[in-house]
This record gives C-alpha cells, structure tokens and sequence, in this order.
C-alpha cells in the first residue's frame, strides 16, 4: 500500500508522542522534560493558529498571547471566585475569546500588512493593561493564584503523563482539523486570499467573512490554550501574556515554517526547549537573541526549517 507524505508524516508523529514520555524514563530530572514538552504543546495550540492565520491566509496578529490570556484569566476567574466546574469555564473562556475576536477582527481586518500588526499590537496592550489594572477580579500585577487543576467529568488531570497525554491529545485533533481544513474549499480560499484579496473577491470569494473566521479560530483556539496553561500552572499573572509572548508565537511560526503545519509545531518545541534549556541564562540578552533567530531565519531560510529540509530531501531523493 502506498502511502502520501502527509500519512508518514504523521505517523511518524504519533510514533514519537507516544514513545517520548517512555524514553525520558532513563533521563533525570524526567518530570523536567515532561513539563517542558507539556508547555511546548499547551503553545503549538497557539502557533497551529497562528500557522493557519499568517500562513494560509496572510495575516499577522500581534493579539495571540491576549487571546491567550483572556482564556487563561476566564478560566481562573470562574473557577476561583465563582466555583464554576473547570470544563464549563473552559467553555465559557472560548466563547468569550472567540466573541471578542470577532468584535476585533470586523474593523481590524480590514487593514493590511503592517498596519493589521500594529492594529492587533494595539490590542494586545489594552488587554494586558486591563490585566494589570483589574486588581479586585485578576489579582493585578500579583496574579490569580489558587486555581485548581483541571477535571473532566470525574476525571481529575494529577499526573504530569496525564497532562502530557491530553495536551498532545489536543495537539494531534488540531492537527487533523486544521490539515482538513487547509486542503478543503475553505483552505482553498485562505490561500487564494493569501495570494491576491482583490483577485479572490473577484472570483466570488468572501474576503471579509473568511478572514474573520480564521482570525476568530485562531482566536480561539490560543483561549483553549490559555485555559489548559492556567489549570496546569495553577497561577497566572500578566506578565504570562505580554507583547513578548506574542513576539515569541510569531517567532515560533516562522522559525518552522509560516504555510506548513508541521513547520509550526517544529518551531514551537525548538524554542520552547531553546528557551528552557539555554536561553534563561542570557536573560538579559533574549531579546537581541530571538532577533538574531528572526533575522538568520529571513536571510537565510525564509520560508522556515521544515520546507527547506523537505526540499533538500527531495532533491536527494
């Protein structure tokens, strides 16, 4: 039987998310490692978003990590102050996020470029305001603390391998909806859109409504995000959802590649382990670091690691 890329791509995935948390097993500290790859995944919920939004339609979105937050601080809210069950929360999160998003995007999405940046910055540094500002409902500058890990019906998440295995559970469910999606009518219209709005709007296709949708979705998806890292962590304060991690979800999306779905979840676990590893011991000099990734990338491999190691295997193959 003959089978497409896409298939041994994703076998060859599932292969490794089954057996990585088993091969920490000689490895010590491995709840170290576990708890790395379980950030990495809770972030590829975000760049796998992302990856939709920049890649396939040609946007950009400075917002993420506020979308983000505005799920996480839902979740701690109802959780906390109003004993709501944490799925419900959850819930109420996503609906919330995906309703401000759409709010955001009808007159946002209307500007291009950097202008949409810029648009989506300023955004995102409202949000983080309202975070620091709110002290009464998000605990301010301190943080919420006290949220409680996450349950599902009479299941309580306790273990770090349970959390590992609902998170890149999660991952892998994102992964075959935004690959279908990516390769259906709607996808189709992403890249056409991407390619050229005014052409794409001349061939019958809805420019405005399906970059909503997909700014929404993304939207969305960084609340569900948001809302696993807030039960995982237990705490959350502002500093979580700044401009600098929507800076890093960018970063991740276009170190892996901006249109290719494996290109962004390569990213997300190469900086997520770079920062963990190496990275906090040049505190002071991330910034200049991530810009010098940015940068080499741009010059160098500009479409992303993962497309460029395919063509280079393709070449030889």
């Amino acid at each position: 039987m003959d089978y497409s890329r896409s298939e041994v791509k994703f076998g060859i995935y599932l292969v490794a998310v089954i057996i990585l948390p088993f091969l920490f097993q000689g490895i010590q500290p491995i709840s170290h490692y576990i708890d790395v790859m379980i950030f990495a995944g809770i972030f590829a919920l975000v760049t796998l978003g992302l990856s939709l939004l920049m890649g396939y339609s040609g946007q950009i979105s400075l917002a993420q990590a506020a979308f983000m937050g505005i799920g996480a601080y839902s979740t701690g809210v109802l959780t906390t102050l109003y004993s709501w069950p944490s799925m419900a929360a959850l819930i109420a999160g996503m609906a919330l996020t995906g309703a401000v998003a759409f709010i955001v995007g009808l007159p946002s999405l209307k500007l291009k470029g950097h202008y949409l940046a810029m648009a989506t910055l300023g955004f995102g540094v409202i949000v983080h305001i309202v975070f620091n500002e709110e002290v009464e409902l998000t605990g301010g500058p301190s943080g919420l603390v006290g949220i409680d890990t996450l349950k599902i019906a009479t299941w309580r998440v306790d273990s770090p391998l349970e959390w590992y295995f609902l998170v890149w559970g999660l991952v892998t469910a994102v992964i075959v909806f935004s690959h279908n999606l990516a390769h259906s009518r709607i996808g189709r219209a992403f890249l056409a859109i991407h390619a050229d709005e005014k052409a794409a709007g001349a061939m019958g296709i809805s420019v405005s409504r399906y970059k909503v949708q997909v700014f929404v979705l993304s939207a969305v998806l960084a609340s569900l995000a948001g809302s696993l890292y807030a039960h995982y962590v237990e705490f959350i304060s502002p500093s979580s959802f700044d401009l600098l991690w929507s800076i890093r979800f960018v970063l991740m999306v276009m170190v892996g590649g901006m249109n290719n779905l494996w290109g962004a979840l390569f990213g997300t676990v190469l900086l997520t382990f770079l920062s963990n590893e190496w990275l906090h011991v040049f505190a002071e000099w991330e910034m200049i670091i991530y810009g010098a990734i940015l940068l080499t990338i741009t010059l160098f491999v500009p479409e992303g690691i993962v497309p460029a190691l395919s063509k280079l295997v393709r070449r030889r193959t």
